[in-house]
């Protein structure tokens, strides 16, 4: 295990992550992949992705997973460590290599293409946990990312989730549903379960009807009430919807005036949220804190790139002008 000086043992930060983090390549000019000399060499893995937006909004965060012994690992590694992200249990291992994804958008549409199979990430198990390092936070988040990319991942998962219950730490749980791999009828137990175990539930509109096997929303929503904690359901058509077992509240968006990249967005809102509650916020408020960040992370390039400072989400909630000169 690699040793970040922010964190020394024993101590943990507020929240933490855990999941595989892949390099990126993407082709300059708006090039298709096939036909770009250049390539940006970039990262991003939705854990990390969070971890970054948390700790740029201000948060106490870390972020775990196993990275390969090799130049894009330990590019990743130093990446996020110098965000501000503890890493003190990520791991650089010479198993297995770091995954890859290459990534173009061509006529408004985005195609992603994963060179991830039998990663350092994919080969993480239970027994890479640090139960001591769960039980010092408050809160741990996860997705559904994980539990798909192999057996001991998904282990992994649970016994991150059991252990977390075990020490009083809350979770979040966002499925981040991904078809290309596995089958809905494959993930649909695996989420399901994950999300009665969570205290704090995340997933998309699409995601639901997936999952529920249903366009009905009134289905959905009685489908989610009979989920133990709170749901926060992204992608409606111009809010977000805070789902208790007693009241529904709607949280409007705000508007993105120049969309750029839309990857991240979810990962953004995320981090917004969680910071929010990181805050003492009520669940509305940490929902238009989240809100806000996405919007403002899909008008740049990149998967966290464009993540706001506090300060930047304050100005935008406070309505501060910018001086130019």
């Amino acid at each position: 295990m690699s040793a970040n000086t922010q964190t020394q043992q024993g101590t943990s930060p507020e929240i933490l992550t855990f999941g595989e983090t892949m390099a990126l390549l993407m082709p300059s000019g708006g090039k298709g992949l096939e036909y770009s000399a250049e390539l940006h060499s970039l990262f991003g893995g939705a854990e990390s992705n969070v971890a970054i937006g948390i700790s740029r909004l201000g948060g106490s965060v870390g972020w775990f997973g196993r990275l390969g012994k090799d130049p894009l690992g330990r590019m990743i590694f130093k990446k996020i460590r110098g965000e501000g992200v503890d890493v003190s249990r990520a791991e650089l291992t010479a198993e297995a290599p770091t995954g890859l994804m290459m990534r173009e958008v061509l006529m408004g549409k985005t195609s992603v293409y994963y060179y991830r199979k039998n990663s350092a990430a994919s080969r993480m198990g239970a027994q890479h946990l640090d139960e001591s390092y769960i039980a010092g936070a408050k809160l741990l988040h996860l997705t559904g990312i994980t539990p798909a990319l192999s057996e001991s991942c998904r282990e992994a998962a649970f016994e991150a989730v059991r252990l977390a219950r075990k020490h009083g730490v809350k979770v979040s749980f966002d499925p981040n549903l991904r078809l290309k791999l596995w089958s809905i009828d494959e993930a649909r137990p695996v989420l399901l379960e994950l999300a009665k175990l969570a205290d704090i539930f995340l997933p998309g509109l699409d995601e639901l009807k997936l999952l529920y096997q249903t366009e009905d929303w009134d289905t959905i929503v009685a489908e989610l009430r009979k989920l133990p904690g709170v749901s926060i359901v992204k992608g409606g058509d111009n809010e977000t919807y805070v789902v208790t077992q007693d009241e529904i509240i709607a949280v409007p968006y705000f508007k993105a005036e120049h969309i750029v990249d839309t990857v991240g967005a979810g990962d953004g809102f995320c981090a917004g949220f969680l910071v929010g509650v990181q805050k003492g916020l009520s669940y509305p408020e940490a929902v238009c804190i989240g809100n806000l960040v996405g919007s403002m992370i899909v008008q740049t390039e990149g998967d966290w790139e464009g993540a706001p400072t506090w300060e930047q989400v304050d100005a935008v909630l406070n309505d501060v002008k910018h001086i130019e000169r």
